[in-house]
């Protein structure tokens, strides 16, 4: 499948970056890039360059935008779409009164399980 992402090209302390189709396999490092479509440059938002017409084509084509260029490419008005969240989700946090139940309904016996009656129990012989 083929990606449309961003490939870090500046030096340290300095990010720049190269807009570029590749294959997803590749890694972010390799430079085996199909074809660069621009530049961003995230210190200074005017600087970035983009070739809208060869985007449009590899989207068409089918390539997939990573969220951060999804996200790029809809405040540039270059596609259709809601931006995306590219944040990792959270886990909604416990309170100990929760905390506190769940403990207790693991300690105490379900109701779903049917206690052991005298009348199922076989009889002893001696």
């Amino acid at each position: 499948m083929l990606k449309i992402r961003l490939q870090r090209v500046g030096r340290v302390h300095e990010p720049t970056f190269r807009i570029v189709v590749t294959d997803a396999r590749n890694s972010t490092k390799s430079g085996r890039a199909l074809e660069v479509l621009g530049s961003h440059d995230p210190r200074d938002k005017s600087k970035t360059i983009l070739n809208v017409e060869r985007v449009k084509h590899w989207v068409s084509v089918g390539a997939q935008p990573t969220i951060t260029m999804h996200n790029m490419l809809v405040s540039k008005k270059i596609i259709e779409g809601k931006k995306l969240n590219a944040l990792p989700k959270k886990r909604p946090q416990k309170s100990e009164a929760e905390q506190q139940a769940q403990s207790n309904n693991a300690a105490q016996p379900s109701a779903e399980q049917p206690a052991e009656t005298p009348a199922t129990q076989a009889p002893v012989t001696s």
